[in-house]
Formats: structure tokens, sequence, C-alpha cells
């Protein structure tokens, strides 16, 4: 099938998704608030008075699902590349994330604070390569790993996104190797077609980071 069509057909059924509706409905900015959703009704991850950062969080889908089951109690820091429309309750820093000093500068946004929770839903620019597209998908989960282990409490929790195929069992061992638990969670607004599933890593297995700790300045 040409790109063209491609195009024509994923915008077909885009336009007609349950969520993609309900989002328009409901006034979230993102079908993806729904998988949040879902995940949590199941896992109880957003508390009243939790310090949450959200990587990735343009268009504001999650940070919107967070700050409604907060309550408007305690701290949310979200971070993208993109430009976010502002959210009343939400710290945002535009940044690259795989950027030393976007790291730096989210982590003086924590005064020196540790994070309850950190979710990630970020992923590149799909390119069409599968291989160079894993890679750069399991760079990013990487990334979001270290961050969380070096910059949650000892009983945070870590959501991330991730793609079922290569380097997905070599990312699993990374995650059990940093916490006590992970599970595997596929909410039903994942598209049956999508390979996309989160991994959900609770309690530290140690106060102490992972290798390779990055140097904050």
């Amino acid at each position: 099938m040409k790109r063209q069509a491609k195009s024509r057909v994923w915008h077909q059924r885009h336009v007609n998704d349950f969520y993609v509706k309900q989002s328009v409905e409901q006034g979230y900015r993102s079908r993806s608030a729904y998988k949040l959703m879902e995940i949590d009704d199941r896992d109880r991850l957003l508390r009243p008075g939790v310090a949450l950062v959200d990587l990735g969080c343009a268009p504001g889908g999650w940070c919107q699902v967070a700050l409604e089951r907060m309550k408007g109690q305690g701290r949310i820091v979200g971070i993208d590349l993109l430009e976010m429309v502002g959210l009343n309750g939400v710290e945002f820093l535009l940044g690259d994330f795989t950027e030393q000093a976007t790291l730096t500068e989210l982590v003086q946004r924590l005064r020196g604070d540790k994070a309850d929770l950190v979710l990630s839903d970020m992923a590149p620019n799909i390119t069409g390569v599968i291989v160079s597209d894993q890679a750069r998908i399991y760079y990013l989960a990487e990334l979001a790993l270290e961050f969380s282990a070096n910059w949650l409490k000892p009983d945070g929790v870590f959501l991330v996104k991730v793609f079922q195929g290569a380097g997905f069992e070599d990312f699993m061992k990374q995650m059990r190797a940093v916490f006590k638990t992970v599970l595997v969670r596929k909410p039903k607004a994942s598209r049956d077609s999508s390979r996309e599933v989160y991994l959900l890593g609770r309690g530290l297995k140690s106060a102490e980071s992972i290798e390779h700790q990055p140097e904050f300045v």
C-alpha cells in the first residue's frame, strides 16, 4: 500500500476511533488519557499529595487525568520536546529529555525532592524502519528507567510505554533489576493492532542508583 493510501486509512480509522471521539466530547487532549485512567483504576497510582514527573507529557492528556485524580493536591512536573498549552497546576519544562542540560534543569525543578511517581509515554518519531524504531524506543525507555532509579522515592512507582519485539525481554530484565515488582499492562484503549504495552515497576530494590548514574549539577 502506498504511503498516501496508508495515510488515508490511518486518518479514517483515527476519526472513527471510540476513544478519539470520547476525548473530544469529554475535553481530553489525547486518547491516551484513557490508557492512564484504565491503569490507574486497576493500580491506584494517582493519589492526592503525590509528587509526579510526566516524561513526554505533550499534549497534556495524562497531566489532565493526574490533575483530576490528585484533586489539586501534590505536584506535577511535565517535560516534552513539543510545546504544551498550559494547565493550571502543572509545571511544564520544554526540552529534550535525552540532553544532559535538560535533565539537569528537570532535577532542579524537583528542588531537591524525589518523586513518588514517574510516568513515561515517550515515543520517538516513527520512521517505519522496525529495527531503528525499536532501538530508539528502548533508548528513551532506558533513559526514563535510569532517571526513575535515581529520582524516585524508595517506594516509588514507574510506568513506561514500550513496544513488544526486539529489546523487550532485555528491558524487562533491566526493570526487574531495579524494581521489586514489575507488571505488564495492556489497557483496552491501546489498539489491538498495536504492539504497545506499559510496564509498571513498584518499589526500588535498593536505595542505590543503577549503574552509570548521570551527574546532575
